[in-house]
């Protein structure tokens, strides 16, 4: 047992009176002397009445916090999670490395809708594209791996490709070191939690929330909205434009918000030279990829998906197209299909200036898939047959 402190003399217990009498002896107690290994007995409590009123208040709070998310217009959907990347990036490995694949950022993410692509061409596309990344890492990562051999569609963000920037780049090393428990992991949040918890999105963390909450301004900290909820995907990554984007005023206002807080000058934006240099030296790393994805057999295709509004402005002003675009079609060798140059790629509704909506993304896959099979790769006999 522990020795209470009415069994230390009173000279030590005059050291630490404010301690109180229920608390252990500690080696600071007793100078000198070995400190001896704690027995302590576990006191009679209603042990089985707390452990439920502790389950039925963690069922309470989890089931608040899921109708408040339901009632926001949340639904259960799948987490755009690296792992899930990797269940994706996989497929290559596992016999699937002539397929289609797709690379770029959140445009080539949200809107082109594998359903339609599916229908059209005989086959679904593997979806390796990130939001808010540039494909560039994954482009070479495709082009080390000899094991693919199949089609490759490149989007081209310019805010992104050519500055290199790869707010989920680390995908790229967790699937080259998953782990099989992090691959079980995965497996049971796509069964047993996805499905049934709207909540479970890294937007609606409590945390999260916390953080984006109205506080107070601290002094020399200026305010910045991070990007909110913007899309809903699927077990195979087969994603699109969240609704509420579309169809609520107030929720598209804040996306726009948000985008607009990026176009202003900033402390922290790259000088003219640096910018320059950011572009050439992104353009060197894709055109290297290509060239030795080309080599391999592999047919590559770069595309510029829609943008409109003050989301275009920016991009024509970061990135020019004449010093960007053409830049990288004409160092590369590969063809590219830019939205402005085909009528059937304008006129579609893009809610926040970035993404389409869901309907206008549809339109959007069928219309390229014309244009690719058109102009760029047309249909082999085994492809026709299939159709």
């Amino acid at each position: 047992m522990d020795m209470l402190r009415t069994e230390v003399s009173a000279e030590d217990q005059a050291r630490h009176l404010a301690r109180g009498n229920y608390a252990r002896v500690t080696a600071a107690d007793r100078p000198g002397v070995a400190q001896p290994v704690p027995l302590r007995e576990v006191p009679a409590q209603p042990w089985a009445r707390v452990a439920l009123g502790a389950l039925l208040l963690f069922a309470v709070l989890i089931a608040g916090w899921e109708y408040y998310w339901r009632a926001f217009g949340v639904t259960p959907a799948t987490r755009n999670s690296d792992g899930l990347w990797a269940m994706q990036r996989r497929r290559i490995d596992n016999g699937e490395g002539n397929a289609t694949v797709l690379v770029g950022s959140s445009r080539m993410y949200f809107d082109l809708q594998l359903d339609v692509w599916e229908k059209l061409d005989g086959a679904r596309p593997i979806q390796l594209a990130f939001e808010g990344t540039s494909p560039v890492p994954f482009l070479e990562n495709l082009a080390a791996d000899p094991k693919f051999t199949g089609r490759l569609l490149i989007g081209v963000a310019p805010e992104l490709f050519f500055s290199g920037y790869a707010y989920r780049g680390a995908a790229l090393k967790y699937y080259e070191k998953e782990s099989p428990s992090q691959r079980v992991g995965q497996w049971l949040s796509m069964h047993l939690i996805e499905p049934y918890f709207a909540f479970y999105d890294d937007d609606f963390a409590l945390a999260t929330v916390l953080k984006r909450q109205n506080w107070p301004p601290r002094d020399g900290k200026t305010e910045h909205l991070s990007v909110r909820k913007l899309s809903v995907s699927a077990a195979d990554r087969h994603t699109h434009l969240w609704e509420k984007v579309e169809n609520d005023p107030d929720y598209k206002a804040l996306a726009r918000k948000i985008w607009l807080q990026d176009f202003q000058p900033s402390d922290d934006d790259p000088p003219p030279e640096k910018l320059k240099q950011m572009l050439a030296e992104q353009i060197d790393r894709a055109v290297k990829a290509v060239i030795t994805l080309r080599e391999r057999g592999v047919k590559v295709l770069f595309v510029r998906p829609p943008s409109t509004g003050p989301y275009l402005e920016y991009d024509n002003k970061l990135f020019p197209r004449a010093q960007s675009w053409d830049v990288l079609l004409a160092k590369s060798g590969v063809p590219g299909i830019h939205f402005e140059d085909y009528p059937e790629l304008q006129g579609l509704e893009l809610p926040e200036w970035s993404h389409l909506t869901h309907a206008d993304a549809e339109k959007f896959t069928a219309a390229l898939h014309k244009i690719i099979v058109r102009d760029f790769w047309p249909p082999d006999a085994t492809q026709a047959a299939v159709r």
